[in-house]
């Protein structure tokens, strides 16, 4: 296991994370250049409340992945009125806006997912879902508003004439459903003329106030994976007249993961964990046939692309010992999200200066899929977790119908996001 050490502001870093002069030289950026005008607080703060009752309005009326039409209209309504011209995806939910002058170059892309999962809330707040089969409970109503919130101020830092470059602001729609809606993002040509870009998360581990980042992947690729097996089947009294699909499956399930972890580099961290398994109705019925289901996640992206190939026979090899017909689908999903070192320092530097010194943390490494992943893998990124949870509240986790977030991290995020965007906007004049 690699040592780690201390960085300057606290966190433990990990030699592979390099040195601080990164950090050190965005630091004096911000502290030269994206210190925040007089204004910018000002701004934030006359916006929240109207960002509040905004989250609270999406909030209640949930969508899911692709069907976030109403969504879509009103976060397209607030910019109008605000003066900005939305661009709406083409053929599906979602859009993205230019803030700043449009003959300047762009100086980062800001990205916030929009959809809902198929959950039932729980919360008994006034504002929960009134769709039964659709709740917030991963926080996206969050990430929009925070992005909403950030159009917003560089508006208005754009009519005091205190926005010298474009930022571009993406309202994602389908995270929550593989391959994620990210990818036709990319595929729209809509990151062509980005730098870089930047994201955030709600962590309701993470108090609010607080962040946490990371320089490398912060999350895991995730596929899905379906096994199909087919055999003869009959009595249990009598397996050696058959093709025991029931024990292949069981043979498959244990087999195929510890293989995996042979076959590929172990500092991958490669997981496959099933979450479903069927097979036959009787228990004297050995049956013809029976599935597993589950999810492949590896936090490197090269690992990734390797275990596409080697999946596949290890599961051929695992079958072949009970002579049943195996069907494999493997479902590419998201790659890791990928953190440059650079990007990661500017939202360091940025959180330390609007947020104070001690707000940062480093945030854990996840095996859970984020489709952002698409997103790093064209330009330089890095997203960061923002905390949700009330001081000395109850402690929630994501994906859960009684997730609900503090919602003054919705200041908090547009803050950070904020001064990130004032710092690539500075940087980017200091290279012209």
């Amino acid at each position: 296991m690699s040592s780690e050490r201390v960085s300057t502001d606290g966190r433990q870093r990990s030699p592979e994370q390099g040195d601080s002069d990164t950090t050190a030289r965005v630091d004096a950026e911000v502290e030269g250049a994206t210190e925040p005008a007089p204004g910018t607080g000002e701004i934030i703060a006359e916006l929240e409340q109207q960002l509040i009752d905004f989250r609270r309005d999406i909030h209640r009326h949930p969508e899911l992945s692709w069907q976030e039409r109403r969504t879509t209209e009103r976060i397209a309504e607030a910019l109008r009125a605000a003066g900005l011209q939305p661009q709406m995806l083409k053929e599906t939910t979602g859009l993205f806006v230019d803030v700043g002058d449009e003959h300047a170059p762009i100086a980062a892309a800001f990205r916030g997912d929009i959809d809902a999962l198929p959950i039932t809330e729980t919360t008994g707040l006034p504002y929960a879902s009134e769709n039964d089969d659709a709740a917030h409970a991963c926080g996206h109503d969050i990430h929009t508003t925070v992005m909403l919130g950030l159009a917003l101020t560089c508006q208005r830092l754009h009519q005091q004439g205190r926005l010298a470059a474009r930022i571009r602001v993406i309202f994602q729609p389908a995270e929550e459903k593989f391959p994620g809606g990210a990818r036709e993002v990319v595929a729209q040509g809509v990151l062509n003329p980005v730098p870089r870009i930047f994201a955030l998360h709600c962590d309701p581990k993470l108090t609010v106030g607080a962040i946490g980042t990371r320089i490398g992947a912060i999350t895991s690729a995730s596929d899905l994976v379906r096994i199909d097996v087919t055999g003869r089947g009959g009595h249990t009294s009598r397996p050696h007249l058959t093709e025991d699909v029931v024990g292949a499956l069981g043979h498959i399930a244990t087999m195929v993961p510890a293989v995996l972890a042979r076959r590929i580099d172990a500092r991958s961290g490669v997981s496959l964990v099933w979450g479903h398994i069927h097979a036959g109705n009787a228990a004297n019925a050995i049956p013809s046939e029976g599935t597993l289901h589950g999810t492949m996640r590896i936090l490197d992206a090269e690992a990734w692309k390797e275990a596409g190939g080697v999946l596949g026979p290890v599961v051929q090899q695992a079958a072949a010992a009970y002579g049943v017909d195996v069907q494999l689908d493997h479902v590419r999903g998201v790659p890791p999200v990928i953190n440059s070192e650079t990007e990661t320092a500017m939202i360091d530097a940025a959180a330390k200066q609007v947020l104070g010194t001690n707000c940062l943390t480093l945030a854990e490494q996840s095996m859970g899929g984020e489709d952002f992943g698409w997103m790093t893998q064209e330009v330089p990124g890095s997203m960061f977790r923002l905390g949700t949870r009330t001081p000395d509240g109850e402690s929630y986790d994501l994906h859960r119908g009684d997730y609900a977030p503090d919602e003054r991290a919705i200041a908090v995020g547009v803050k950070v996001m904020a001064a990130v965007a004032e710092t690539a906007v500075a940087e980017l004049g200091a290279r012209r």
